[in-house]
């Protein structure tokens, strides 16, 4: 009988999973302090910090820690007052593209540490404060179709600006500008009782992909995870097509 204990497996990933998650949410917190701070903490008046909460939302990020958040700085923290936002692209593992936007409060340390992160890859930084021409920034909706009619869910997303709605795998997707984001998640908040949505953010899409091995797709996922690790990187895209 094997002394490896299947319990001791699923206990070990389920603590990477949740360490995963906390680390996500500090991020978030982080997003949330920062336009608050900025732009003040009434995400009514603040389209910021409304799609940062937004965000969080979706990816499942509890209500109290949203609103605990916010709280910091209705309570006079100036704790975001310091983070400044930056975007960095570049290439890496034969044509792979990244996007990795950041908020620090120490630019040194992070135009080093990323620059390091890039060197070891072997890879090439763009141009800092630039997304990759690979890349188009879009609003992006997804929630499951489940019951809801396709043609009325498409019909609203369309008159409220959306530019692509598609209907994948008993997903609902939708695309729309970085602009015109919030208009159409309020029409469709407004027009159908959707509980929770898989995305909801503005994002970036790679505009063209680059198939990879299983060899090539191990190293892109380590670097992803050396980047999401550094407690300046709030997020990383890619344009990889990763095997299943």
């Amino acid at each position: 009988m094997s002394g490896h204990s299947k319990w001791a497996t699923t206990k070990h990933h389920k603590a990477a999973m949740d360490s995963k998650r906390a680390k996500m949410f500090q991020k978030f917190s982080k997003e949330i302090i920062v336009a608050a701070t900025i732009g003040g903490p009434d995400p009514d008046s603040n389209p910021a910090l409304k799609l940062a909460i937004t965000k969080a939302k979706a990816k499942s990020m509890p209500k109290a820690n949203i609103e605990k958040a916010i709280l910091k700085v209705k309570g006079g923290s100036r704790e975001g007052s310091d983070f400044q936002a930056y975007i960095y692209s570049g290439s890496a593992f034969g044509g792979v593209n990244f996007v990795v936007s950041c908020l620090t409060d120490n630019f040194n340390r992070l135009s080093s540490n990323i620059k390091h992160y890039f060197n070891k890859a072997n890879g090439q930084l763009g141009k800092q404060g630039t997304a990759s021409y690979v890349f188009d920034q879009k609003g992006l909706i997804e929630f499951e179709a489940g019951s809801l009619s396709e043609d009325e869910v498409m019909l609203v997303s369309l008159e409220a600006g959306a530019e692509d709605f598609k209907s994948e795998d008993g997903l609902f997707i939708i695309t729309t500008k970085p602009s015109d984001f919030q208009k159409v998640k309020q029409a469709i908040d407004e027009s159908f009782n959707i509980e929770n949505y898989s995305t909801a953010e503005v994002t970036y899409i790679a505009n063209s992909e680059v198939e990879v091995d299983e060899e090539r797709a191990e190293k892109i996922n380590k670097f992803v995870d050396l980047l999401e690790d550094d407690e300046d990187v709030q997020e990383v895209w890619h344009n990889a097509i990763l095997p299943e």
